[in-house]
């Protein structure tokens, strides 16, 4: 909260100590900690929105947060949400569950066997070990683009909040509803009509 005009604000230093601190407090205590997200007070998800749910994010994360409340989607100190961001977040927590595993330490992370493939004064591009961890190794973010300016231009000089808006529209058009039993929705149905009955709208 900003003392001067009284706005929410996030992403500040103050919130991302408080945090670290809670979260020692919380280990101490040997009790669960809840933190917040992606937060940002940006209108819109530009530059503001990115830095502002990055510094609310990754305190959270270093806390041991047990569970991260409002992950995806937040803008305007949470009055609104959208679609776009919310992809863009997802993209990011994506990353987050894999810094969250660890750094493995197995035989294939140690790749001894590239190693004594390849030798000294070669490089390693074409190594078994290589051809086997290339597509897995690392995190794809699939809304970045890592192409180079003149690909990038070619195909069409999208910023990521276009391709995250045609991420979010292609997800709900391939949307497949679960499997519900007729009778279990039925009845589900008839309970929010009765329920609604029960309430009548106050609001003028």
């Amino acid at each position: 909260m900003s003392l001067r005009s009284g706005a929410p604000t996030f992403g500040t230093p103050e919130p991302a100590l408080a945090y670290l601190a809670i979260g020692q407090l919380a280990r101490r205590l040997g009790v669960p900690l809840r933190c917040g997200g992606n937060l940002c007070a940006s209108k819109v998800p530009d530059a503001q929105a990115a830095y502002e749910s990055a510094n609310s994010m990754w305190p959270a994360f270093f806390a041991g947060a047990n569970f991260i409340l409002h992950s995806a989607g937040w803008l305007e100190a949470g009055l609104a949400m959208s679609y776009e961001k919310f992809v863009m977040d997802v993209d990011q927590c994506g990353a987050f569950h894999t810094l969250a595993r660890g750094m493995a330490l197995d035989e294939n992370a140690f790749a001894l066997s590239g190693f004594e493939e390849v030798g000294p004064g070669k490089h390693f591009f074409g190594s078994a070990h290589t051809l086997a961890n290339y597509e897995t190794a690392f995190y794809d973010f699939e809304l970045a683009d890592n192409n180079s300016f003149e690909q990038w231009s070619a195909d069409g000089a999208e910023d990521q909040p276009r391709r995250a808006n045609k991420k979010w529209k292609a997800l709900l058009a391939g949307y497949q509803p679960p499997p519900l039993d007729p009778a279990k929705d039925e009845q589900l149905l008839e309970y929010i009509e009765r329920r609604k009955a029960a309430m009548p709208d106050d609001i003028g």
